[in-house]
């Protein structure tokens, strides 16, 4: 069943939806260039490690990518003169950080393995500053910024602080911004509004080749269907942080009340 909204969808946000929206998505995207930029090119996955901070309660399970966490059984001190040694007085909690696995989309020339555009698609810790992944991605960016490689930048998340720009530009929930290494400081910029459907951007590649298009629209739509989050999803429930802007809450509820009417 696809999603009842045109473009991105906003509850695929939830950080339970997200983290395996993000990998899929990367996955899709490789598949979908390697379809059109081959034989000369060749787009791959290149995975990275962050760590993300997640509440435990004692009995809940977190994302089974990562693992399960559950209280170790306390053992009664045995007897035969054993001292017992009291409890400490009080008890706190401290932060756990559970390993997240985020992708980038690489194209490279064959032969050379020349990289010539990086496709990075933001998740909430690259966009949380003082997040160590947040630091980490703005030297990454800095980097490809300075070489000859083109980068796509892919921001599907309404939250968090976006990679900064030096002019401002229409005010959107979601963007995707494109830097050629032959125009650059000059930016290409999608602002794509709730409502819009996702566009097609072009994904540079080596003189003189044409640029490859990549119909984001489509590769989301195949995500969706595939992760079943027709299922996962309660479109009952308001979207998750943060807060739409009434007029967006009210076309969203339209929509939503239109489709189920269907």
């Amino acid at each position: 069943m696809p999603s009842p909204l045109p473009g991105m969808d906003p509850y695929i946000e939830h950080p339970e939806v997200w983290s395996d929206f993000h990998g899929d998505l990367a996955g899709e995207i490789r598949a979908a260039l390697n379809h059109r930029i081959r034989p000369r090119y060749v787009a791959r996955l290149v995975p990275r490690v962050t760590y993300e901070i997640v509440e435990i309660e004692e009995t809940r399970g977190v994302r089974p990518d990562v693992g399960v966490w559950q209280p170790l059984p306390v053992k009664e001190p045995s007897g035969g003169g054993v001292a017992v040694i009291p409890a400490a007085p009080a008890e706190s909690l401290i932060p756990v950080e559970l390993p997240l696995r985020l992708f980038t989309v690489e194209v490279h020339e064959v032969g050379t393995l020349r990289l010539v555009t990086a496709i990075e698609i933001l998740s909430p810790s690259n966009k949380q500053p003082g997040h160590e992944a947040c630091e980490k991605y703005l030297r990454k960016r800095r980097r490809l910024l300075r070489s000859e490689a083109h980068l796509i930048e892919i921001d599907l998340l309404r939250g968090g602080q976006r990679p900064p720009l030096e002019r401002p530009v229409p005010a959107a929930p979601y963007y995707v911004t494109l830097s050629r290494a032959n125009r650059r400081p000059r930016v290409e910029v999608w602002p794509i509004q709730l409502r819009d459907t996702l566009p097609t951007v072009p994904v540079p590649l080596l003189h003189p080749d044409p640029d490859a298009p990549l119909d984001l629209a489509g590769i989301v739509a195949a995500v969706y269907e595939r992760g079943g989050y027709a299922e996962l999803i309660d479109y009952a429930q308001p979207p998750p942080p943060p807060p739409l802007s009434d007029a967006e809450a009210a076309w969203l509820d339209e929509r939503l009340r239109t489709e189920k009417a269907r």
